[in-house]
This record gives structure tokens, C-alpha cells and sequence, in this order.
């Protein structure tokens, strides 16, 4: 039996450890954050392999010191992941699509700021480089308000302890249908399309983050769509990715990914979804 460290306690966690144990691997669960742990005795059981590195990077270095296992998507995977800037550049210059953006970091002059926004066609979207779940993502319709949005995200990097003071600017594409497609060791295992009800439209309302109250729905890809997201798996060298694709008339494009996506009901997957998962977690051990 291989034993398996899941830095996680949610959704991924309690659906993953049935599927895994009949594929001869043991979940367990390592809590590393939102608690005291001795940096001289390990609170950790032993494992031979972890799933996914901590999304707390400080505290997850002294678990993954302690353990001293392989990750399937190891620290470098996740921060790889969670810099747009840094995907969007790398899938750029490999020729996959992604939205027109520029990155902006602060404090920036007003005459950088005005270029940002006079480089795309308005309304633009404003995100900062590295969260997640939507947190901080707006759009602004004249270059008055991009500028007041820019003043409050300068406010918020003032305090140094900020570690990301960056925030990007992209073209907003406009009803645009929303899919996370996931990757599991190279290969396209599952998507979902993410929309909001129409309740919530008409309120206004445009992101389709799940946690922000869209629904997942799985679908079938095109072909085209499950090489996009294969492609941009294999150009970020991550074996196990969310890739985040917006499709805007005949226009397909890579939004963002997710280095530490939530692993969802078995429907909303291909057949012998947990088989690859169960053989990546053993090509990793080893």
C-alpha cells in the first residue's frame, strides 16, 4: 500500500480516498496551516508521496522538510501556476492563446498606468497577479475609474509586507462561455463549463468562479479544446492542472490555470479518471 500525503481537507480529500484505496493507495491528511507545529520534532505520520505541495508556501516548506517526499505538483509547480503574469508570458511564447494583458507593478506612474490601459480597448479587466477564486477581479469602463481602481491596489501594496505588489490589465471578452478543463500526466481527463444563473446575469453579474455562486456543469470538449489544454499543461511542465479557457465566438484562449484545482464528482470526468490519477501518483514515488 503507497501512502499518500493530501495537504488539503476539503472536497478533493474526502472524494479522492475511496477511489485511491481500491488502487492500493492510503490517503491521509497533513494539516499544515492554522496551527503550532515544533520546528524540531515531526507532528507528520511517514508517506511516500505527497498530492499537490501546500498552498501555504511558508508553512508547507517546513512539512515538506519534515516528510521529505516527492509532490505530485511540487512547490515550483504551484507558484509556477499561481503567477498569471508568468503563465500568460510562457504560453505566449509558445504560441498558445491567451488574452491580450499587460502586468503592472506598483507603484507605477500615472503615465505607465494610462499606457496599460490605452494599449487595450475598454472596458478592461483588473486582477491581481496572484489570487485566486476571483478575490479582487474587476473591470473598469473609462480611464477614470482603471485610475481610482489602480489608486486602491496601490493603497493595498503600500504595506510591504505584500509579497505580490503586481496586477494585470486584460481585454475583456464578452460573452464569453467559461470552461475548466483538467490535465492529468499529459493527458485531457474532463471538463466543465462554469455559468452563473441567469437570475445572477441579470443582477449584473460576469465572473464565473464557482465560488462566487456559478454552477459546473461537465461537458464534452472539442478536440481543439482538449489539445489547448494539453498543450498548455505540457508548456508549463505541471502534470496536474486546471486550465481555465474562455471561447469567444471562434476565439479559444488560456485564461489562467489552477496548480491546485478541486477535484470534482467522478461524472464530470472521463472513464479511467482515477486510474491516471492512481498511476501519476505512483510514477511520482518513485
Amino acid at each position: 500500500m503507497l501512502h499518500l500525503a493530501v495537504a488539503t481537507n476539503s472536497e478533493t480529500y474526502e472524494r479522492m480516498g475511496e477511489p485511491l484505496a481500491d488502487r492500493g493507495i492510503e490517503v491521509g491528511h497533513v494539516a499544515t496551516s492554522e496551527r503550532a507545529i515544533s520546528l524540531t520534532e515531526s507532528p507528520f505520520e511517514e508517506y511516500d508521496v505527497g498530492f499537490v505541495y501546500p498552498s501555504r508556501i511558508m508553512e508547507g516548506a517546513v512539512a515538506d522538510a519534515f516528510l521529505d517526499i516527492p509532490w505530485v505538483n511540487d512547490r515550483e509547480a504551484i507558484l509556477r501556476s499561481r503567477n498569471k503574469a508568468d503563465v500568460l508570458t510562457r504560453l505566449g511564447r509558445a504560441d498558445v492563446p491567451v488574452p491580450e494583458s499587460v502586468v503592472v507593478s506598483n507603484p507605477a506612474d500615472e503615465s505607465e498606468l494610462v499606457a496599460a490601459y490605452e494599449a487595450l480597448d475598454p472596458p478592461v479587466v483588473i486582477k491581481p497577479n496572484s489570487t485566486t477564486r476571483g478575490v479582487g477581479v474587476t473591470t473598469a469602463h473609462d480611464l477614470d475609474s482603471f485610475l481610482g481602481i489602480a489608486d486602491y491596489l496601490d493603497l493595498v501594496h503600500d504595506y510591504r509586507a505584500t509579497g505580490d505588489q503586481s496586477f494585470l490589465v486584460q481585454e475583456y471578452l464578452p460573452d464569453a462561455t467559461d470552461y475548466r478543463a483538467m490535465v492529468v500526466d499529459g493527458d485531457y481527463v474532463g471538463a466543465v463549463e462554469r455559468r452563473l444563473p441567469d437570475d445572477e446575469r441579470d443582477r449584473g453579474r460576469w465572473k464565473h468562479n464557482v465560488h462566487r455562486g456559478a454552477v459546473a456543469e461537465g461537458v464534452e470538449l472539442p478536440t481543439d479544446l482538449r489539445r489547448l489544454a494539453e498543450r498548455t499543461a505540457d508548456v508549463l511542465e505541471i502534470d496536474y492542472l486546471g486550465v481555465d479557457l474562455l471561447v469567444s465566438g471562434d476565439r479559444a484562449v488560456v485564461n489562467e490555470t489552477n496548480a491546485r484545482p478541486t477535484i470534482d464528482t467522478a461524472t464530470k470526468y472521463e472513464d479511467g479518471f482515477w486510474d491516471d490519477l492512481a498511476a501519476l501518483i505512483r510514477t511520482t514515488a518513485r
